[in-house]
């Protein structure tokens, strides 16, 4: 159950970027949303698929999906927040690359970057 635009108990969509799996692009670092579970590229990827499910949605609230990393952020508020454990997997597989997939991306991929 949902409180507060969050659901632990729903489990990620995947092991990467929606969009970028689609669309055959790449990303640089993972968010997951803690309402629905969407996981979206971060906002130094080029494609900014994270801050888009917000946007497009309304849900608010994002975990990273980074191994190693629970930090939350709240896109409506620009800030860190806390909350539970979701739903596993956690993060990426350990063997995927940061940035990923492997095979994918760039060799110029830092210049890529919106940071």
């Amino acid at each position: 159950m949902a409180t507060g635009g969050i659901n632990p108990s729903v489990p990620p969509s995947g092991h990467g970027c929606v969009e970028c799996e689609a669309a055959g692009g790449w990303w640089f670092h993972l968010r997951r949303c803690a309402e629905c579970g969407h996981v979206g590229c971060c906002d130094d990827s080029p494609s900014q698929h994270a801050q888009g499910h917000w946007r497009q949605t309304g849900h608010e609230t994002m975990q990273s999906f980074e191994p190693g990393e629970s930090w939350f952020w709240n896109y409506r508020t620009q800030r860190g927040s806390s909350g539970p454990v979701l739903a596993p997997p956690h993060a990426r597989p350990e063997d995927q690359p940061a940035p990923g997939p492997a095979g994918r991306v760039p060799a110029d991929w830092q210049s890529r970057l919106n940071s």
